[in-house]
């Protein structure tokens, strides 16, 4: 529940030290009415997700063949086995379970502005693995077999401004990837139309500016991954001008001047791009698609009601019922990857030359379609690490964990993607160093904001993750 008064979640503590500055005054509705709306929509509908064993999965079921859980009609997405090889120095090689999912869905917000103001068509919508059953999801978020009804059910509401024909003013279109650790080559195609018409609003919807989107990224599970994502590719030209020196600090001074591009950059941008065309070059990773049932000889397990491995680390695969009776299917039954424990993505920033630059990794996945993508300073699960030698657990990880409040810019608590995960959360943190920090290899550099955001319109640069911190970033702006 949302506390309309505070704006922030009765159940958690806010752990903010930035705090956003957009404006909210010409909104179509009000950070109260929002609240209100939320708790409205939450309480309307009919959510709950139960664990089941495997054998009471409906229309899933183990290949004899294979072991892989898969869908009798083909679609949508199965569990199989892959094996890794990387030339790391520590764990090499592995197998692991991995979702494929081959088709592209689609993630589209709809924009319209009111009064000169851009707002964006958003949706409260439940996820089977959310922790909190409802977040803010984009307009769209389906899948190829969803939107084309595989499922047997309602459609999907608001398609057709982004499908060809639409009259809408395409924003930004392109492929994103999504997590390389536990999708094989997953992608989705991130959409934003601006249209001029009279849009219906269904009662599970609303228009929110950027501003007030801003506001909720800095809310615990309340903006889902998908939007979040979506949000970081808006380019910022469309939010409107904004004034480089209307911060309310010298930090979100620096924030602003280093997403404008303003001051001068360690790396220039070729360097960049060359630098990270060199990494995936020499960066071995060999995929290769093995049963399920293989991943016996790696410790994974198949149970009655779990896929887990022997070590009670990294995930879980397990099985749910699930009744919504606001979706397009109001019941229904599925697998779910249950990560062991929450991750951690830390952001290190630093003022060089007087411009804010982030110290990002060029960070290799199983599953990663195009070997390397940039992500956080720190991207792991710390619990995976705990009895790892100290010169291979992930470079700054102490550092972060060790960090003072006083460096902290932000600290929030955000979901993974809910329809394939259960309970996957992240602890996503800016941390602003003065240190001299020494990268322990040629996997970092050193980029400005502007920088960062400039490669979001090409596929496969940016990881979800890193995405979901560029959102976050802009929530410390002065934007409308």
């Amino acid at each position: 529940m949302i506390d309309s008064v505070s704006g922030t979640r009765t159940d958690t503590e806010s752990r903010r030290s930035g705090r956003a500055v957009s404006s909210v005054d010409d909104a179509v509705m009000s950070m109260a009415d929002f609240y209100s709306w939320f708790n409205t929509r939450t309480r309307a509908n009919s959510f709950q997700v139960e664990r089941i064993a495997f054998a009471d999965l409906s229309g899933w079921g183990f290949d004899p063949d294979t072991g892989n859980l898969v869908h009798e009609s083909g679609r949508f997405f199965s569990l199989e086995g892959l094996r890794v090889r990387t030339n790391r120095s520590w764990v090499s090689e592995w197998g692991q379970p991995i979702i494929v999912q081959p088709e592209i869905g689609v993630l589209g917000i709809l924009v319209k502005r009111f009064d000169g103001v851009l707002h964006c068509l958003m949706q409260a919508k439940m996820e089977p693995g959310n922790i909190n059953g409802v977040q803010i999801s984009p307009t769209v978020q389906a899948t190829r077999s969803n939107y084309l009804r595989i499922h047997g059910g309602a459609g999907t509401k608001y398609l057709e401004y982004f499908r060809p024909g639409s009259r809408g003013r395409v924003l930004f279109d392109g492929l994103q990837s999504e997590q390389g650790s536990w999708f094989l080559h997953k992608r989705n195609r991130h959409i934003v139309v601006e249209t001029d018409d009279d849009v219906p609003v269904d009662e599970d919807f609303c228009w929110l500016t950027l501003g007030q989107l801003h506001r909720l990224l800095l809310l615990d599970h309340m903006v889902n991954m998908d939007a979040r994502s979506v949000l970081s590719c808006i380019p910022p030209a469309l939010t409107g001008p904004h004034d480089e020196h209307a911060g309310d600090d010298s930090f979100t001074h620096a924030v602003l001047r280093s997403l404008a591009g303003h001051g001068t950059a360690v790396h220039e941008s070729g360097q960049i791009l060359s630098w990270l065309t060199e990494v995936r070059a020499r960066q071995e990773l060999v995929q290769r698609r093995v049963p399920l049932m293989h991943l016996v000889e790696d410790g994974w397990r198949t149970g009655a009601d779990v896929i887990d491995h022997r070590d009670g680390k990294y995930f879980d695969v397990i099985a749910v019922a699930v009744q919504g009776s606001n979706r397009e299917v109001t019941a229904w039954t599925q697998p779910l990857l249950a990560p062991k424990q929450a991750g951690l993505l830390a952001l290190l920033v630093k003022r060089i030359g007087g411009t804010l630059h982030a110290l990002v990794q060029a960070r290799s996945d199983a599953g990663m379609l195009n070997v390397a993508e940039l992500t956080a300073t720190v991207h792991c699960q710390p619990g995976n690490y705990a009895d790892t030698p100290p010169e291979h657990r992930p470079p700054f990880l102490d550092y972060v964990l060790t960090a003072p409040a006083c460096r902290v810019r932000w600290d929030v608590l955000h979901s993974e993607e809910g329809g394939r995960f259960h309970h996957a959360q992240n602890r996503y943190l800016m941390l602003e160093v003065e240190d001299e920090l020494v990268a322990p290899d040629d996997r970092y550099r050193w980029m400005t904001l502007h920088q960062l955001t400039s490669l979001l319109p090409h596929s496969n640069y940016l990881t979800v993750e890193l995405r979901s911190l560029v959102a976050s970033m802009r929530s410390l702006t002065p934007r409308m």
